[in-house]
């Protein structure tokens, strides 16, 4: 693939008037909230100095994401995922409206930024995979990994602008004025939503329910190998990572001896280094595996924090810092377009879900504990032992590949529908099902090496228990039987099941003997009450 090539892809999905538009509000919405967070992580260190203050708003804001995320990756795959945004975006203007107010009646302290700093935290949890769960909406297939990375860079390009514009106008004009033009910010998300006519989906007798969903969500995350790697992966980094982004606004005073605004031009340094970042990222793709980048990101995170820890000259950190900034997309990039490519788009939102909490969970819990061990052993010190932290897993976890998300998730819609003596109601359940091969004795290891590949999709799409049995009487008769929670929830395995999960499911069937297809059986929970009144 030549240079030219890849960056055409690179900005394809831009080609897109939806996801333009909407990726334009989304830039100019993080521009403000990063205008806010810089506002508040600076106007804590004038309440109160103590590095574990200063940590403890990080953690805030992303406590409820580690919290949140996977209820609301819930709610985004149950609700109206337009109308969904809509209603968060205006609970996070009136979160920066209540910051606004405090800090213009002299009446903010450590304790509300911290409180309002959470709500915002809560209303970015129920945000998050919202966000990213509408990406294959506004795109084709093909498109979807860089359209994940047009929104990294997004959310960069506010990143370099943000924390420069807030760290300004804090300095000139006060906090007030700047959590206003956070509010302000908000009416450009909220008028491109309310543009968007997203295509409304019809009624349909088997939609999820709350309870129903969370569960269906949480099964599936369990039974996804690819997904656990992509976790530990991402866990790994944030941690070590997070060291930095909890230490820097206490590095930019008291290492470098920085204002307000010198702290925003160190923000915009990031951002501005993740914008290059994200224009190198189609060519940095061609040439080098998702192992190989999330591994360089590693290790210039880890040098640049060593780095900082020596305080160089004012001058000089912001330029190290663009090299930060590169860092940190390469690796979210990598690792959250890795999530996005293992993906059904029924489970998408939950899923992202668990990602981001494991993500913000990594980061709460590091920057809370990279707060205490800088109250003990100060922040120099800290950044030299999160460095070779992060090191250390960059190596340790390399040999551990990132999935490449290169099979077909598209339903197959090829089971039939079950047959029934009558209609069963939708919450009757347990249901099992069994289903009865014919295998050749010669044939039976090579049957149940691919009976249990099938396993995991069986579980990833819905059943919560799985096993294989043989005939006592007639072994070369075996059994697979699963079990799902109601028979609304098996009619949606019907629907989850992927062109993938067909040909592992066509592989299990080419030691079937005879030309007669498997029996299957479905099988029904008898509850007393519903017998006698059938009776």
């Amino acid at each position: 693939m030549t240079d030219a090539a890849a960056h055409s892809s690179g900005f394809a999905p831009l080609r897109q008037k939806v996801f333009a538009t909407l990726w334009v509000a989304t830039v100019i919405g993080n521009t403000g909230s990063f205008i806010r967070d810089v506002a508040s992580a600076w106007l804590v260190t004038d309440l109160s100095p103590a590095p574990a203050a200063v940590a403890t708003i990080q953690a805030a804001g992303t406590l409820p994401i580690f919290l949140l995320a996977i209820p609301a990756g819930v709610l985004s795959d149950i609700l109206d995922r337009r109308k969904f945004l809509i209603v968060i975006q205006l609970m996070l203007a009136c979160v920066s409206v209540c910051l606004l107010l405090l800090s213009a009646t002299g009446l903010q302290s450590v304790s509300s930024l911290i409180a309002l700093t959470f709500a915002g935290g809560v209303g970015a949890a129920l945000m998050a995979p919202t966000w990213q769960a509408i990406v294959p909406e506004l795109v084709e297939k093909k498109d979807v990994k860089s359209a994940v990375a047009l929104n990294s860079l997004g959310i960069n390009i506010a990143r370099s602008i943000g924390p420069a514009v807030g760290g300004v106008l804090l300095a000139w004009f006060g906090a007030a004025v700047t959590y206003g033009v956070d509010v302000i910010s908000y009416l450009f998300v909220i008028s491109a939503l309310v543009w968007w006519k997203r295509p409304s989906e019809a009624e349909d007798a088997l939609s999820e329910k709350f309870a129903g969903a969370f569960r269906a969500g949480l099964r599936y995350a369990k039974a996804s190998h690819e997904l656990h790697v992509v976790l530990l992966r991402a866990a790994a980094f944030f941690a070590f990572s997070s060291a930095v982004w909890a230490l820097l606004p206490l590095v930019a005073r008291n290492l470098l001896g920085g204002d307000a605004g010198y702290y925003g031009i160190l923000l915009g340094a990031v951002g501005a280094g993740a914008i290059g970042g994200a224009v190198l990222m189609p060519t940095l793709r061609a040439r080098f595996n998702a192992d190989t980048l999330l591994l360089g990101a590693a290790g210039v995170t880890a040098t640049v924090m060593t780095g900082l820890s020596f305080a160089p000259p004012q001058w000089l950190a912001p330029v190290v810092l663009l090299a930060l900034g590169a860092a940190w997309i390469t690796a979210l990039t990598t690792l959250n377009g890795a999530a996005q490519s293992i993906l059904p788009n029924w489970v998408r939102g939950r899923s992202l879900a668990v990602y981001l909490t494991v993500f913000n969970g990594a980061m709460t819990a590091g920057s809370l504990i990279w707060g205490v061990v800088a109250e003990a052993a100060g922040v120099p010190l800290t950044l030299l032992i999160g460095a070779a932290g992060l090191f250390a897993v960059g190596l340790l976890f390399h040999p551990l590949k990132l999935p490449r998300g290169e099979a077909d998730l598209v339903a197959s819609n090829h089971w039939p529908e079950p047959l029934t003596a009558e209609p069963v109601e939708n919450d009757r359940g347990p249901v099992m099902i069994l289903i009865e091969y014919r295998v050749a004795r010669a044939d039976r290891d090579g049957f149940l090496n691919a009976l249990h590949r099938l396993s995991q999709e069986r579980r990833r799409d819905g059943a919560y228990s799985w096993g294989v049995t043989e005939d006592a009487a007639e072994p070369e008769r075996i059994v697979e039987w699963f079990m799902v929670e109601s028979w609304a929830e098996h009619l949606r395995q019907h629907r989850r099941v992927s062109k993938a999960d067909a040909d592992v499911q066509q592989e299990v069937l080419r030691f079937q003997q005879g030309p007669e297809a498997p029996v299957v059986r479905h099988f029904l929970a008898v509850n007393r009450s519903r017998a006698n009144r059938r009776s």
